[in-house]
């Protein structure tokens, strides 16, 4: 009988090859669903909605005179209050992690008939350690001749981050305090009346500013309102869709060249005929 050689490695080859195209292929479909998830976040960085007052909260239409008698606004509310000059008015709203607040300020002078001169206003943020935080960039501070009208301000912060140590000085989820007043106006415009209008906003940052550990506590969180839904602190990144694909991505590379090699480098095996 002629001798027949059994070549098994090129169905095998075939097989393999169709299933290994075929677990690629879903792990590339996986992987792209996933981080396009995170993406989304992590490299738009464009701003999500800020969460509003819960139904029948109404904006707040006054303003403390302290850190102690701050006036609690959520994010996205504007808050208003009436003064005078050279006094402080105060808010606080919350700020968890991975969010970035930025606070606007508009000030409706006092007649320009009743001024004496151009005065200088500012607005402040403090942290729930009443550490004053710098401004990443706005106009904090500016002047308003004796003429004006209005005067805007505005103040975003660094990125609020999960957990820093001690000494840092870096924002921490918790509670944040507004400041507003005049820092300089002439000692004969003291006293005259003004408004205020006051809006804390917040941009999420995604898991471009994660870090690894939490606080226990927000810093002052039981004295002002929550973000809706509660306090994350820092437990959910989309670091985590990140990492997940890939892993996945690796374990399945890893099965499918698994699955390419194994056949290879083992000697036909040629039965003998009788």
């Amino acid at each position: 009988m002629p001798n027949h050689t059994y070549r098994p490695g090129g169905r095998l080859m075939r097989t393999v090859g169709k299933l290994t195209a075929t677990a690629l292929a879903g792990a590339a479909l996986t992987g792209a669903a996933l981080l396009g998830v995170g993406a989304g976040t992590a490299l738009a960085d464009s701003p999500s909605p800020s969460p509003t007052a819960s139904k029948g909260d109404a904006a707040p239409t006054e303003a403390g005179t302290a850190f102690r008698t701050a006036v609690a606004v959520h994010q996205g509310q504007q808050a208003t209050a009436s003064g005078s000059s050279g006094d402080y008015l105060y808010w606080m709203f919350p700020a968890d992690a991975g969010q970035r607040p930025t606070v606007t300020a508009k000030v409706t002078l006092p007649d320009a008939a009743s001024r004496h001169g151009a005065s200088t206003w500012r607005v402040d943020v403090y942290d729930g350690l009443r550490r004053r935080q710098p401004c990443m960039y706005g106009m904090q501070s500016r002047s308003a001749a004796q003429d004006a009208a209005t005067v805007e301000l505005s103040c975003t912060l660094r990125p609020t981050v999960a957990w820093a140590d001690t000494w840092s000085t870096d924002p921490l989820p918790g509670t944040y305090y507004i400041r507003l007043t005049a820092v300089s106006l002439p000692e004969t415009d003291r006293g005259l009346p003004f408004k205020a209008e006051v809006e804390p906003t917040v941009l999420d940052t995604g898991g471009a500013h994660a870090v690894d550990g939490t606080l226990s506590t927000p810093l002052g969180a039981k004295s002002a309102v929550e973000p809706d839904g509660g306090w994350a602190s820092g437990w959910w990144t989309d670091r985590w869709l990140w990492t997940a694909a890939g892993g996945l991505l690796a374990a399945l590379a890893g099965i499918g060249g698994y699955n390419l090699t194994r056949g290879r480098g083992r000697p036909s095996r040629v039965p003998h005929g009788s």
